[in-house]
């Protein structure tokens, strides 16, 4: 089955890419606008030309595929000089051809301003909006109209300019978030391999060591001392015994796992994957090895089935005394409706292997393992183990 949690990850990033570049395209609306009322107006005035029309029609989808290549490159942190330049002659040659007209051919131009000052200083930013104005103001009306059209065309600039800068900033706010947390994931595993590196060193390097050294000694002395040699070659096995003792306690080490350490473990894997997840467990409990052990894999297994199978946000894990046994409970609210599952599927734990596996391995010490749904819109995962007669 899909890990639907990263689904879900990959489907929120999508969904903001989206947005962000839908947001950023409403230069491409405007533009649009300012164009149809520039020969709205021109055809009012009388003045309006074939030439008029299939230039400012040409003018319009030429800058429409700029505008859209220099957003998609920004989003990237990146800034499209030469389209940026290509655009802003578009714009130019579209006002000093078509009539000049307040909400007309000018906004073509505060478009242009707002895809410009995306990946640059605040300073640049309010430059590119005075000097776009200043450009555009002369181009785009006359006479008694330009006061309307200065006031206008800043106006646009501003909202389209610091409207865009905000998306972007969120955009990028966000890639740089989900940047950190992969590479958190990776220095975790990391230094999950140095310490593992460090401890498989510290057991048996200087065994390894000892064993290579006392094998040479052994080679030299095969033909002039065979007793020594002989001596040296039960060195070399007695060492070779130990080596494999400690490397066989060793992996018997990492194989068991402590409950205290597990539940403080997945709190926060389950808290970096957006799940609150709140853990009860009684001060006064003491459990033996192999019931910590036990109930440390039916915690791991249980958040491997909510960080892959359900659409949980929160999470609720209980540790308590019952009588001579102890009782974990660890609850979800990430129980999709029926009628969003896939074929087969019969709640977060999918289709149950972990968790069979993991029953017979409970029932083996006498204890039980429950799960399936609890409340409405809850997902119970319930193990009982005795306590007594545990090492």
């Amino acid at each position: 089955m899909p890990d639907n949690s990263g689904a879900r990850e990959r489907t929120a990033y999508e969904r903001v890419r989206r947005v962000t570049r839908w947001s950023l395209m409403v230069g491409v609306f405007i533009a649009g606008m300012g164009a149809l009322n520039g020969l709205g107006a021109s055809s009012m005035a009388g003045t309006l030309s074939p030439v008029k029309v299939v230039s400012g029609l040409l003018f319009l989808v030429v800058f429409a595929v700029l505008y859209l290549r220099i957003t998609r490159i920004a989003m990237t942190r990146r800034t499209a000089w030469r389209e940026l330049t290509a655009a802003a002659g578009v714009s130019v040659a579209a006002m000093l051809i078509q009539d000049a007209t307040p909400w007309g051919w000018g906004l073509m131009a505060a478009a242009w301003a707002g895809v410009a000052a995306l990946n640059v200083t605040t300073l640049q930013a309010i430059l590119i909006t005075l000097g776009t104005t200043a450009v555009a103001v002369p181009l785009s009306a006359s006479g008694k109209y330009m006061v309307a059209a200065s006031f206008q065309l800043i106006l646009v600039c501003v909202a389209i300019t610091w409207g865009n800068r905000f998306q972007a900033w969120f955009w990028y706010v966000l890639t740089a978030a989900i940047a950190g947390k992969e590479a958190q994931t990776r220095l975790a595993v990391t230094e999950e391999r140095l310490r593992f590196s460090r401890d498989l060193h510290d057991l048996i390097g200087h065994s390894l060591s000892a064993i290579a050294v006392k094998s040479e000694v052994a080679l030299k002395l095969a033909h002039a001392d065979l007793d020594r040699a002989v001596a040296e070659m039960g060195e070399v096995r007695h060492l070779a015994k130990e080596s494999l003792h400690e490397i066989r306690t060793a992996v018997r080490g990492y194989r068991t796992v402590d409950l205290p350490a597990e539940l403080s473990s997945v709190r926060a894997v389950l808290e970096a994957a957006g799940i609150r997840c709140e853990v009860h467990a009684a001060a006064d409990t003491e459990l033996p090895g192999q019931a910590s052990t036990l109930l440390a894999w039916v915690v791991r297994e249980g958040t491997t089935n909510v960080l892959r199978h359900s659409s949980a946000t929160f999470c609720r894990i209980d540790v308590e005394p019952d009588g001579g046994r102890v009782r974990l409970r660890m609850t979800n609210d990430g129980v999709r409706p029926a009628t969003e599952r896939q074929p087969g599927e019969d709640g977060p734990a999918g289709d149950g292997s972990g968790l069979a596996g993991l029953a017979d391995r409970v029932a083996a010490y006498g204890g039980t393992l429950c799960a399936g749904p609890g409340r409405p819109g809850e997902y119970a995962l319930t193990a009982t183990v005795p306590v007594r007669g545990m090492k």
